[in-house]
């Protein structure tokens, strides 16, 4: 399948930043109907990417390859794995576990492991991003990044011991 999606998503990003810069700052301004819909098209809804523009903005700290890497994987998976059949349900945000919650005393590692499942099905809640202002800082400190670790969790399926290992794994090489 053509790359030209990338394309159009990187001057929809760009685009997407100016108008946030000149006041267009809501999920219902900032993306004209076509766009929205080019969007869904690759599996990504209006508000993950509303999400990054903003923290771009406000943070400083959100690496355009990292949010193009993010949504390639998702759209892959998307298209090849789901069949462009959007989710039906998203996962209750008060059944996640809670960002102190730890695994082999690593805290926010289970958050973030549901949180980049939820991302892969495309069953994350507008409330919630994976590849927050917390999941950033969190993946920089054990040395893997976004898009790793989504990939580790897309590979992984239901084994989280995997993904645990792979992190400490990193860590460990810092």
């Amino acid at each position: 399948m053509s790359d030209d999606w990338k394309t159009r998503f990187r001057d929809l990003y760009q685009a997407a930043q100016a108008r946030y810069r000149a006041g267009r700052t809501t999920t219902t301004t900032i993306f004209e109907p076509d766009e929205v819909y080019f969007l869904a098209t690759i599996g990504c809804s209006s508000r993950e990417l509303f999400d990054f523009v903003e923290d771009s903005i406000n943070w400083d700290d959100v690496e355009y390859d990292q949010v193009e890497g993010v949504t390639e994987l998702r759209r892959d998976h998307f298209v090849n794995t789901l069949g462009s059949e959007s989710a039906r349900i998203q996962i209750d945000p008060e059944k996640i576990p809670a960002k102190t919650d730890e695994v082999d005393g690593i805290a926010w590692l289970p958050r973030l492991i549901v949180k980049a499942r939820a991302k892969l099905a495309g069953q994350l809640p507008p409330e919630l991003m994976y590849g927050c202002g917390g999941d950033r800082p969190f993946l920089r400190e054990h040395n893997s990044s976004l898009v790793d670790f989504l990939r580790v969790t897309l590979e992984a399926g239901d084994d989280d011991r995997a993904i645990i290992d792979y992190l400490k794994a990193c860590a460990a090489k810092g």
